[in-house]
């Protein structure tokens, strides 16, 4: 889904072609080898958005002794459904790392409806925990030291990394609400 949500973003900008994005996403830093976008993935993509009507061709450059090049645009429908992609991104996102894209292209949404997301997502994430953590005081002390040192670490790590995804999402709906992002 962040590779359509890429694409339609780029084509709502202007006209281009699957090998130019390509190119634009290895410069300067290889975006594209740190995500594994091949241009295979990248073309597979592209043919699925014209599948679906969301984008379509509206020129073939050909030249010797080179593939001919489709350009594309986005489509009236393609407008329509690209804030329905990155709602639905940030909806079934499990960490930050997973909204970048919709973060990215957060100009073609509502902020408030974005906000009213995260803030789901930070309750449901905040409840679970909540719930976790009432079970640390059934576990019954072992008298095997290792096993109670397991327990420690385990709690320790799933407590460290509860809270830092508390903070970080906290901050990222301030950072949405004050239009710094």
């Amino acid at each position: 889904m962040a590779i359509q949500i890429f694409i339609l973003s780029k084509l709502m900008e202007d006209n281009t072609y699957p090998y130019k994005l390509k190119r634009q996403l290895s410069e300067p830093i290889p975006l594209d080898q740190l995500s594994g976008l091949t241009e295979s993935k990248l073309y597979y993509h592209f043919d699925s958005l014209a599948k679906k009507g969301l984008i379509e061709t509206i020129e073939i450059i050909k030249e010797e002794h080179r593939p001919d090049k489709q350009v594309f645009k986005i489509t009236d429908k393609g407008r329509e459904e690209l804030p329905k992609k990155i709602y639905k991104l940030f909806e079934s996102a499990d960490a930050i790392s997973d909204m970048v894209v919709g973060l990215v292209n957060i100009k073609y949404v509502d902020r408030n409806k974005v906000i009213e997301i995260l803030e789901k997502k930070l309750q449901s994430f905040t409840d679970h925990w909540d719930y976790i953590k009432g079970y640390e005081q059934h576990i019954q002390k072992d008298t095997d030291k290792g096993k109670e040192q397991l327990v420690e670490f385990l709690s320790g790590h799933f407590t460290s990394r509860a809270k830092h995804t508390i903070h970080w999402l906290e901050e990222l709906i301030k950072l949405i609400k004050q239009k710094d992002i």
